[in-house]
């Protein structure tokens, strides 16, 4: 069974992560003073998820504002895709919309990302429309996904059984 340490972004993470974020994202990625800003946001979330060897395996951040989060970025290092670490983070970003009576999450993904568009659709979350150009690399459009109300039942018994299927194939510890 594989492990996944989730904590509480820091700092100190933040090396590794915008190495994670240039090995996933190429040049147009996310600078250290953009992740040190977000930090310092009282209306932001990051997590970073480790191995049992302290190895970063991915990293995940929201802004949680009134009723709404909107989860500004996910990334999983590329050897550790398929793997879990994107669904364990985001389980810690709704955890996390729940102790705060979060009411809705929202996202853009690349219309491209069809791994990521999987694990949202997986994860409760619908198409509601499209960005045009939103990606300044090429221009590429993004997807506006979104849940219905968290605390609905459907989604609630879609979260569940998300952890639930997660406890059985991988050992994550909330740190």
């Amino acid at each position: 069974m594989n492990k996944i340490i989730i904590k509480n972004m820091t700092k100190s993470d933040v090396d590794n992560v915008v190495k994670l974020e240039e090995a996933s994202y190429g040049k147009h990625h996310w600078s250290k003073e953009s992740f040190y800003n977000e930090l310092e946001n009282d209306l932001s979330h990051y997590y970073c998820a480790f191995d049992g060897n302290g190895n970063l395996l991915g990293y995940c951040g929201c802004w949680h504002i009134f009723e709404e989060a909107h989860i500004t970025t996910v990334s999983v290092n590329p050897e550790y895709r398929r793997q879990k670490v994107a669904q364990a983070l985001l389980i810690k970003l709704i955890d996390d919309c729940y102790q705060e009576k979060i009411k809705y999450i929202t996202l853009e993904v690349r219309e491209s990302n069809v791994a990521a568009i999987s694990l949202y659709d997986k994860n409760g979350f619908v198409s509601i429309g499209e960005r045009k150009g939103y990606y300044q690399d090429n221009n590429e459009d993004a997807l506006i996904m979104f849940t219905e109300n968290i605390w609905y039942q459907k989604f609630s018994l879609l979260y569940n059984q998300n952890k639930k299927e997660l406890s059985q194939k991988t050992e994550v510890i909330y740190g």
